[in-house]
């Protein structure tokens, strides 16, 4: 488990200081990263993969190497969102929208006229990813109860897979307003 926190902000510019003193760095994700935080966040996806890119090739070593020597699978990854003001002033605390762990991490390079630049990318898990079955089959009423247990265990136990069928003779009326 890495010692260090890394905190990062998506944007160019300076580095931007929450209302705590945190350090948030300036990075740049793809173009899909936000399509992939609301699919994330909405539980539709059961990972999340994001990628920063233009990473200079020195800092993409550094992240390689680091992962390397002790790695940061397991560690927890935040998604927030901040409120801004019209001077684009933090408003208020931030929002946490999203939290998982990371299950891995790889660096790609690419070359290009202006240099080798690098790509780092991260995959994130979440309990949506105990919705996965390994054969993509449905769950069992068992693997239901098993999977409630762990996402809520305060619950009392899941009977969705009893209540269900009884759903099948049902009618639904719709209000006459």
């Amino acid at each position: 488990m890495p010692e260090e926190t890394i905190r990062i902000w998506d944007g160019s510019g300076g580095t931007f200081v929450d209302g705590d003193g945190n350090f948030y760095r300036p990075a740049q994700f793809t173009e899909d990263a936000l399509q992939s935080l609301e699919a994330a966040i909405n539980g539709e996806a059961f990972t999340l993969a994001l990628s920063l890119i233009d990473v200079s090739g020195s800092a993409a070593d550094e992240i390689w190497n680091y992962d390397e020597e002790s790695s940061i699978q397991g560690s927890p990854f935040i998604v927030k969102l901040q409120i801004l003001d019209e001077e684009d002033q933090p408003d208020g605390d931030p929002i946490v929208v999203f939290t998982g762990e990371i299950d891995n991490l790889d660096v790609s390079d690419e070359a290009g006229a202006d240099g080798i630049r690098s790509m780092v990318n991260i995959e994130i898990t979440n309990l949506f990813t105990l919705r996965t079955v390994t054969n993509g089959a449905v769950l069992s009423d068992v693997d239901q109860r098993a999977r409630s247990a762990v996402l809520n265990p305060s619950a009392a136990d899941d009977e969705f897979c009893k209540r269900v069928p009884l759903l099948r003779d049902a009618t639904i009326k719709w209000p006459n307003w």
